[in-house]
């Protein structure tokens, strides 16, 4: 995409499944490939360190004509919002494509996740309705795209490094088919528990696991939920809020309201009355003592 979101030029992109990740910089090694650490975002040009960044995706400056990288230029453009960026092209997006929107098959240079926030969308045999999850390694071919219903398709569109698009009938031979999720109705998931005690008032619906334990969940916190004390987050989290209302510090997360948390940040005491619903990415596995530190001072 030709945006702060892909910063980085690759003009050779045959080696792209060795391009190594960003470390996490709490301290990891890469092995979770969602290069979180060290980004800008919307309302931070330049990344702050142990800061973290609220806004509302709605005041996001809208970039109108966007295209995939690399996608064939009949194919109809869509929209895009900008949420935050890695220089290394990482990068989290609110994408909306239009009624027309048809793409050919084809594998792409980085991992993309998609979460559906409204409408639907055909990939291949699959179709992706609302609240549904598809996690697209580098390399993995999926069949042609085709948006549904006569309506635009709303997505948490995320590239995990520098992507593209590359016309091809077969899968890369070294692509991660094994951690290929088609289509995932979250809807269909049942609920468990999460991981911390700063959240025993809330659950949790896993989409996908990483390497290094953490990964894409879905967080239902429940009416009348205190946390009491800030906390120390010692991870990198994308967070947009999907339904509901949860006051973290003085900021009312509503619906299409997004966080950026880096890593060591004290985020403030969240609290609700009414209950919501989060869509969370973390690059850590947060159920191992130390991760997530209640803070009263």
């Amino acid at each position: 995409m030709e945006n702060q979101g892909n910063s980085v030029s690759q003009e050779d992109t045959e080696d792209f499944l060795n391009i190594p990740s960003v470390k996490e910089d709490w301290g990891g090694d890469g092995r979770g490939r969602m290069n979180l650490s060290g980004r800008g975002t919307a309302i931070s040009k330049k990344y702050v360190p142990r800061q973290y960044q609220y806004f509302d995706t709605k005041t996001v400056p809208e970039e109108r004509v966007w295209r995939i990288n690399g996608i064939p230029e009949n194919v109809a453009h869509g929209s895009r919002r900008l949420l935050t960026w890695h220089d290394c092209g990482a990068s989290t997006s609110r994408v909306v494509l239009p009624p027309q929107f048809e793409a050919p098959s084809g594998f792409f240079t980085a991992d993309l996740e998609i979460f559906i926030l409204a409408g639907a969308i055909q990939i291949g045999e699959w179709q992706l309705h609302k609240h549904g999850y598809s996690f697209i390694p580098a390399g993995v071919k999926v069949g042609d795209w085709k948006v549904l219903g006569g309506e635009a398709v709303e997505i948490l569109w995320m590239e995990n490094g520098s992507l593209k698009y590359k016309n091809a009938s077969n899968n890369h031979p070294d692509a991660r088919l094994n951690e290929f999720i088609p289509a995932l109705d979250s809807k269909l998931l049942a609920w468990g528990k999460t991981d911390t005690v700063q959240f025993v008032q809330a659950n949790k619906k896993w989409l996908r696991k990483d390497a290094n334990g953490g990964g894409t969940w879905l967080l239902a916190i429940l009416p009348h939920y205190d946390g009491r004390y800030p906390e120390i987050q010692c991870y990198n989290e994308d967070a947009y809020c999907l339904a509901g209302y949860c006051d973290i510090g003085d900021f009312r997360f509503v619906k299409d309201c997004f966080g950026y948390v880096p890593s060591f940040t004290t985020s403030p005491w969240h609290r609700t009355d009414d209950g919501c619903l989060f869509f969370i990415r973390v690059d850590r596995d947060l159920s191992k003592p130390g991760t997530v530190l209640s803070y009263p001072h």
